[in-house]
């Protein structure tokens, strides 16, 4: 087996702290799809109706086609982020998306299909520009895994509500099209230096950009494998923790999507008055980064189970207070925010606690991308419910339901599979090598595990 070697830091030296690590993803995350090109979807429709004489539907259904295009990537690098190093993804999948992302400028009023070619490579190439980021998180912080995760997507939230601010006058300087290109031209510049500055993941060495599963110590010349624990994907698939997170937290990402895109043309038709219903997205990015945040703290302290189940069951207190006056109406939309921030903190930290890290890129991309296409999903029953019954009223008890049995199915998770070692953080600051033994060791231990005895423990 071919190993590659780490050398020891420099005397008086300090090894760099993972928390930076953080914050390069945190940066680079802001540029990525979801903030840049789908946060400011809504900013271009207009310029362009009136230019390319598109109606507000055809604009918008870019979105549709850039999630079809994220869903299909993101188990594509799911598969490679097992074998490849994560810049060799991260850096080539913000140049490949930018680029398309400048290619916008370019559309005339006839060529209808290559816009939605262009948002589909949008979201195929951007697929590479999110899960990486947690991979290298994961390996990083396992006793502050929560909080690490709150923050890096905190930062993301930021980015949707600031490149809407950004885009907005540059739209007016440049002309939409010149917007798209300046955009594009942010996002290389920032994502990548970022990424090439401050992200790697601990103990993490490859040859030609494929990982190596063994390092030399050139401190004591010794050999350490960088085996980690977890399941197969085969073995994933066969747990019931596996479709549990995926169908529990799949349906909550369904009401909330769907209740975000809804939103205004709900509250305008319950007598909110157009600015004040637009001000509600406003208040739901908010609570939505607040709860990222607070969030991740509160995880690394209660059982994901519990907290899972809790959010869950949150916006049903909102669905139930969506009706004037306006003040009403905001703690509602703040209360279903704060959910909606704290269940992206979940889906990557249940993955790692029930299933591991062993081969979590292919587990992640595909429980994401199954994500993804749920929350589609969202928009699309509420307006049907909408235009076949003449009100959002109707179907809003059956989300109700649905969001009850999550929470029941979440609660049900279990115990941890894959719990936090102790001190494993501060070992990971000081030695990655050291702390990439206990888990190589762990790995070690697990591989002994009979399926009899494996069967038992789920």
């Amino acid at each position: 087996m071919t190993t590659a070697e780490i050398r020891p830091v420099t005397a008086g030296k300090k090894q760099r702290s993972p928390w930076w690590v953080i914050i390069g993803a945190g940066i680079a995350g802001m540029c990525a799809p979801g903030p840049v090109s789908l946060g400011t979807l809504g900013l271009f429709v207009l310029p362009m109706n009136a230019e390319l004489g598109w109606s507000r539907t055809q604009v918008s259904a870019g979105f549709t086609f850039a999630a079809f295009g994220m869903a299909i990537g993101l188990v594509v690098v799911g598969r490679l982020l097992d074998r490849l190093a994560v810049r060799w993804i991260i850096i080539p999948s913000f140049l490949g998306y930018a680029t398309v992302f400048a290619l916008l400028a370019a559309v005339g009023k006839d060529s209808l299909p290559l816009y939605y070619t262009l948002h589909f490579l949008v979201g195929l190439l951007g697929s590479g520009t999110s899960i990486p980021f947690s991979k290298a998180l994961v390996s990083w912080f396992d006793n502050r895994r929560g909080m690490a995760i709150g923050v890096m997507t905190g930062f993301w939230g930021l980015g949707s509500s600031l490149m809407p601010l950004l885009a907005s006058p540059l739209i007016t300087l440049f002309g939409w099209r010149g917007a798209y290109v300046v955009l594009a031209l942010l996002v290389m510049i920032v994502a990548t230096s970022a990424v090439s500055a401050l992200v790697r993941v601990r103990a993490e060495r490859s040859l030609r950009g494929r990982l190596v599963k063994e390092v030399v110590d050139a401190r004591s010349a010794s050999v350490v494998t960088l085996d980690v624990p977890g399941l197969t994907f085969r073995q994933a698939l066969r747990s019931r923790q596996f479709w549990m997170i995926t169908l529990g937290l799949g349906m909550a990402g369904l009401t909330v999507t769907g209740i975000q895109v809804s939103l205004v043309p709900m509250m305008v038709d319950r007598g909110i008055e157009p600015a004040q219903a637009a001000f509600l997205l406003t208040i739901l990015g908010l609570s939505g980064l607040v709860g990222r945040v607070a969030g991740g703290f509160v995880i690394d302290r209660v059982p994901g189970r519990i907290i899972g189940a809790v959010v869950v069951l949150i916006p049903i207190a909102g669905l139930l207070f969506l009706r004037p006056p306006f003040a009403v109406v905001a703690v509602a939309v703040a209360v279903i925010g704060l959910a909606l921030g704290i269940e992206n903190d979940l889906v990557v930290f249940f993955i790692t606690r029930y299933l591991g890290t062993r081969e979590y890129g292919r587990i992640v991309g595909v429980i994401q991308a199954a994500f993804l296409m749920t929350s589609a999903f969202g928009p699309v029953v509420f307006s049907a419910a909408h235009d076949q019954f003449g009100s959002y009223s109707t179907i809003i008890p059956v989300f109700i339901v649905g969001l009850v049995v999550s929470a029941i199915v979440i609660l049900l998770l279990g115990r941890y599979r894959y719990p936090a070692v102790r001190g494993f953080d501060q070992l990971a600051a000081k030695d990655e090598l050291a702390a990439a033994e206990i888990l190589s060791e762990q790995a070690g231990r697990e591989g002994n595990t009979t399926p009899a005895a494996e069967g038992a423990q789920r």
